[in-house]
């Protein structure tokens, strides 16, 4: 546990984390504090923080079981201690970190007898299990335990419905939050016209991010959502300055904030591996030996790079172009200038 003294300035708006701890490997708790506020802005902050918090970070989940030999959610199955519906729960638990884009299949693929865990399933290597001593299910007798699973990343939570059911394919309710919980409170300090606030904030997190990494993520979304505001204000900027007032520096602002696209963009495209993008194999396998494993490092490429790469053919150039084009909105250059 990290604890720091509460330093307050009034000169300047100033953030501190007060206390750090990790509970477990899947809850993890921080203390944050924002200071000076004048009276009421604590609250506004909060408020928004906390529904940002809770409802914008985006977060990956395992959203779908598959197996043939499973002939209903509430069957059991001879050699395992679990119902069927009680491995769905405990599959529901699993916390998984990742930046994926769409959807991805991992596996599970056990004999017993013995305890499957959350170390047993076969993931993509964009996809880190948490906690891999999560329990799935009891093995008693020497049978096989065969699952496919699908992985998604979204925000918010997902409730599985009777007609997403299909033969051997049964949805599991899915909880894309990484942050639990979160609170906000005030305290109040100063005299009369001088009256200050200290905003405090307390997350919990299930392990997949930090709660510095949850805060700095709610905030980076909130500023995205007041974006389109900032250019309203932009078209309006012109009539101010014909009648001679005095505005404030706008553009600086809004150049800060495209800054902070542009590297949240980078920072996207340096998570997202080249498996997730739906490439053939002899292409991938292509790019993996030329040492290409991210969108990004492919982005630093022109089309004239990747044709003198070895056993690259002009037709898997077009298809590298085509699923970039599709996906993501974005074009090779012919070549680097």
């Amino acid at each position: 546990m990290l604890r720091e003294e509460v330093a307050v300035s009034t000169r300047t708006l100033q953030w501190k984390c007060v206390e750090s701890r990790a509970d477990s490997k899947r809850l993890y708790y921080g203390r944050f504090i924002l200071s000076p506020l004048m009276k009421g802005q604590a609250d506004t902050i909060g408020i928004a923080m906390r529904r940002a918090l809770l409802g914008e970070i985006e977060g990956t989940c395992i959203t779908r079981a598959k197996s043939e030999k499973i002939p209903h959610e509430y069957s059991t199955i001879v050699g395992i201690e679990e119902s069927v519906h009680e491995i769905l729960m405990n599959l529901k638990e699993i916390v998984l970190r990742s930046n994926l884009y769409g959807t991805r299949d991992a596996s599970i693929c056990v004999k017993g007898p013995g305890y499957v865990t959350a170390q047993d399933i076969i993931s993509p290597p964009s996809v880190e299990i948490i906690d891999t001593t999560q329990h799935i299910a009891s093995l008693t007798e020497p049978v096989d335990l065969c699952i496919r699973l699908q992985i998604e990343r979204s925000r918010g939570y997902r409730m599985k419905t009777p007609n997403n059911a299909q033969e051997g394919s049964y949805p599991i309710d899915a909880v894309f939050m990484p942050v639990r919980n979160a609170n906000h409170s005030i305290h109040s300090y100063g005299n009369g016209n001088e009256k200050h606030e200290i905003l405090f904030l307390e997350i919990w997190t299930n392990g997949s991010l930090t709660p510095k990494e949850a805060l700095y993520e709610a905030s980076r979304n909130l500023i995205d959502l007041f974006i389109p505001f900032l250019h309203a204000e932009e078209q309006d900027r012109n009539l101010e300055d014909n009648q001679g007032r005095v505005t404030l520096p706008f553009f600086t602002f809004h150049d800060r904030l495209d800054k902070l696209r542009k590297n949240k963009k980078e920072i996207e495209l340096k998570c997202i591996f080249i498996d997730q993008s739906e490439l053939p194999s002899r292409t991938y396998n292509c790019l993996k030996r030329s040492n290409i494993n991210t969108l990004l490092d492919l982005l630093n490429k022109s089309q004239e790079d990747i044709m003198k790469m070895e056993h690259f053919r002009i037709e898997d150039v077009r298809r590298i172009l085509g699923i970039l084009q599709k996906h993501f909105v974005i074009d090779l250059p012919k070549k680097k200038f």
